[in-house]
């Protein structure tokens, strides 16, 4: 009964948590575009802000919604239309797919987390044509995903996995310093973007540990 009541609790504060993500990545506008000029264009960050202040924009124009699959949507056409770069497409991908692994009786458990972080993951692999260990964003969102899946949730409670999740995604973010960019603009570096942290894995742990830093108030 506890968890269904906090099921629902984090469902009535699914705008509330785009806000404080969005929140997030506006802030760290600087460092990641600073992550992106040693290895990339220099504008990560430029633009995932921007995109996150279209995202605020989509969220007011909605009005109150407590259903994901509306939210994500909103949020991945506010990206595909104001981020450039790499990451936009992809990250707008990840929302669209994610929009389509739910419906309207989608709530916050370890199952449909699993489901629908998992639809976002195969979208981005589409789009961008990668795996884990190459570099990019997917270094940590597919450790995030690891710790929904049945295996690792065993009797663990939802937040529980919230917080091995969080961890994950510092830990991929560290991983990426240890490999070599075989995707997008930092691959022409090659070797020299070891040590370097990649921009995407960064402002895809700063999007996760944003919801969870809210959540779990």
């Amino acid at each position: 009964m506890q968890s269904i009541r906090k099921e629902i609790y984090i469902m009535t504060r699914i705008q509330d948590t785009v806000e404080a993500v969005a929140a997030a990545i506006i802030e760290q506008k600087d460092y990641l575009t600073a992550l992106d000029a040693e290895i990339g264009d220099g504008d990560h960050g430029l633009n995932m802000a921007r995109g996150f202040e279209a995202v605020r924009e989509a969220m007011d124009e909605m009005g109150d919604e407590s259903r994901p699959g509306p939210v994500f949507k909103a949020i991945g056409e506010a990206l595909l239309e104001n981020v450039g770069g790499a990451a936009g497409p992809l990250y707008a991908t990840g929302f669209l797919k994610a929009a389509e692994a739910c419906d309207d009786h989608t709530n916050f458990s370890t199952v449909n987390v699993e489901k629908v972080l998992g639809a976002a993951i195969e979208g981005i692999q589409a789009r961008g044509h990668a795996v884990h260990g190459e570099k990019t964003m997917l270094d940590v969102l597919i450790p995030i995903h690891a710790c929904f899946r049945p295996e690792n949730v065993g009797d663990k409670t939802l937040f529980q996995c919230l917080a091995a999740a969080s961890q994950a995604a510092r830990d991929g973010v560290a991983y990426t310093k240890t490999i070599p960019a075989t995707k997008g603009r930092a691959s022409y570096v090659g070797e020299r973007s070891i040590v370097h942290e990649d921009p995407g894995a960064d402002s895809s742990m700063i999007m996760y540990r944003a919801m969870y830093s809210y959540l779990k108030k």
